[in-house]
């Protein structure tokens, strides 16, 4: 698929990994909507036509931006080949209130219609890269990382999972073909832990298994059977540190279920490799980002 983007906003976004025609088609629905089959009637009634602008995208609060490259994106769309795009705060800043992270110029109609859903989009990731560098500041000095989940919105994973790494987290798996995650519900359908981390094993030998565990019997069963990885669900901080001398580096150990800012450091300090925290993905707050245009002399 062709897009309207130049090559410096293409190449910013193969970090990200989303495939371009997925980008295209979100921003392509986010101003469908924001239009709805109509126009900007404020705009067409207060400016001018042929009037030109800079449109400043500025940090309200503290925070860390993600998402500079696709609300680049989302003006190179609008605005065509016209336009003069300068991301001037790069992914993964820490930025004050003030902070001019994207800076556009262009025609002001243009810029007006691409102003919100480039901010939705901006302040969104943003918010989910700030709520991440809380907790891998909360847990600065151990040897664990923080670690997203597929609790994200549907559409915006690889965009929402980056956000997480411009955050300094670490992402779990892409996808269900990633890598295998044997759940409660699997161990009921298959009738145990160890039953079912086995049938994976047999079915896909070459893949990565974690197994989720609600009980030291059950991780006994599973690094006996050679699980790579166990997910301790619900478990407390002493029950974590018995897990980690239980398990005796034989296998990495990801903490999940019911974590907090305010136990983070101590659920690092037990010496698990990983704390999931869905909430980075499906609770973080909106980074309030704002748009101030400047009008050409």
């Amino acid at each position: 698929m062709t897009t309207p983007w130049p090559p410096a906003i293409v190449e910013a976004l193969a970090v990200i990994g989303i495939d371009p025609a997925a980008l295209a088609a979100l921003i392509d629905a986010a101003l469908a909507e924001d239009l709805d089959g109509g126009v900007d009637v404020t705009t067409v009634a207060t400016v001018p036509a042929d009037q030109r602008a800079t449109l400043d995208l500025v940090a309200r609060q503290p925070g860390v931006t993600a998402g500079a490259p696709v609300a680049a994106a989302v003006f190179a769309t609008v605005c065509g080949p016209e336009v003069t795009i300068e991301v001037r705060t790069p992914d993964g800043t820490r930025v004050k209130p003030g902070a001019v992270i994207v800076s556009v110029s262009g025609r002001t109609h243009d810029l007006l219609r691409a102003e919100r859903p480039a901010l939705n989009l901006l302040g969104h990731l943003s918010g989910i890269a700030t709520a991440t560098r809380r907790w891998v500041d909360a847990i600065d000095g151990s040897s664990a990382s923080i670690r997203d989940t597929r609790k994200t919105t549907p559409g915006m994973r690889r965009l929402e999972k980056y956000a997480v790494r411009c955050g300094g987290g670490v992402n779990h798996r892409m996808s269900l073909s990633d890598a295998a995650l044997v759940k409660d519900n699997h161990v009921v359908a298959a009738g145990g832990v160890a039953e079912a981390f086995d049938l994976v094993r047999e079915r896909f030998p070459g893949l990565d298994i974690e197994v989720e565990v609600d009980s030291m019997d059950q991780l006994s069963e599973v690094l006996e059977a050679g699980a790579d990885l166990v997910l301790l669900d619900n478990f407390t901080p002493e029950q974590m540190l018995e897990a980690v001398r239980l398990t005796a580096g034989r296998a990495r150990l990801e903490a999940s279920g019911g974590l907090s800012l305010d136990v983070a450091a101590e659920v690092a300090a037990t010496g698990v490799d990983y704390l999931a925290v869905g909430a980075l993905t499906h609770s973080a707050p909106v980074l309030d980002i704002g748009a101030d245009l400047r009008q050409e002399s």
